[in-house]
C-alpha cells in the first residue's frame, strides 16, 4: 500500500512539473512564425489578451526558455508604451503593427526598471522573448509575423 502511494505521488509530482515557476504548460503554446532575412524562426508563445494579464505579462518569472514568449495582443494599432518593473530577465519588446510587420525593437531591456519603453508608433500587438534574441536570430524592424490575430496565419 505504501509503495503504491509513493507511486501515486511520483506520478502526480510529474504531471504538475510543467506548471512549476509560472512558466507556460507547452499546451498553453501558440505557434507564431518570424520571417526574417535569416529564414523563419519558431515561437512558442503565451497570449496576453484580458488587461489583467496584460497587466502582469512577464512579470516575476526568473527565467524564460529560448524560443518561447509572450504575445501581447490589443485588438487594435494604437501607440503603447511597456516598463520592466518586478521583471526579472532582460526581454527583446518587438512591437508589431496590424499587418504583421515589425515596427520597432527594444533589445534587452533592463530588468526591474520602471523606464517607459515606447512602441515609437501605433501597434496591434508586442511580443515579448529573452534578450538577445532578435540580434542572435538577425530579426529586424520589416520583418513579417505570422500568427491568427495578424490575419491569414
Amino acid at each position: 500500500m505504501r509503495l503504491r502511494l509513493l507511486f501515486l505521488f511520483a506520478a502526480l509530482s510529474l504531471l504538475t512539473l510543467p506548471l512549476a515557476g509560472g512558466a507556460a504548460a507547452a499546451q498553453d503554446l501558440q505557434p507564431l512564425e518570424v520571417a526574417s532575412k535569416n529564414g523563419v524562426h519558431i515561437f512558442g508563445v503565451e497570449m496576453a489578451v484580458t488587461p489583467e494579464e496584460q497587466a502582469k505579462g512577464l512579470m516575476f518569472r526568473r527565467e524564460l526558455p529560448e524560443k518561447q514568449g509572450m504575445l501581447f495582443d490589443f485588438h487594435r494599432e494604437q501607440p503603447i508604451s511597456f516598463w520592466m518593473k518586478n521583471t526579472y530577465i532582460p526581454l527583446d519588446m518587438i512591437f508589431i503593427r496590424a499587418d504583421g510587420r515589425i515596427l520597432r525593437i527594444a533589445e534587452s531591456t533592463t530588468p526591474l526598471s520602471e523606464a517607459m519603453v515606447p512602441s515609437g508608433g501605433p501597434v496591434r500587438a508586442v511580443l515579448e522573448v529573452i534578450g538577445g534574441t532578435a540580434k542572435k536570430l538577425g530579426i529586424a524592424p520589416g520583418d513579417r509575423v505570422k500568427h491568427p490575430i495578424f490575419g491569414g496565419g
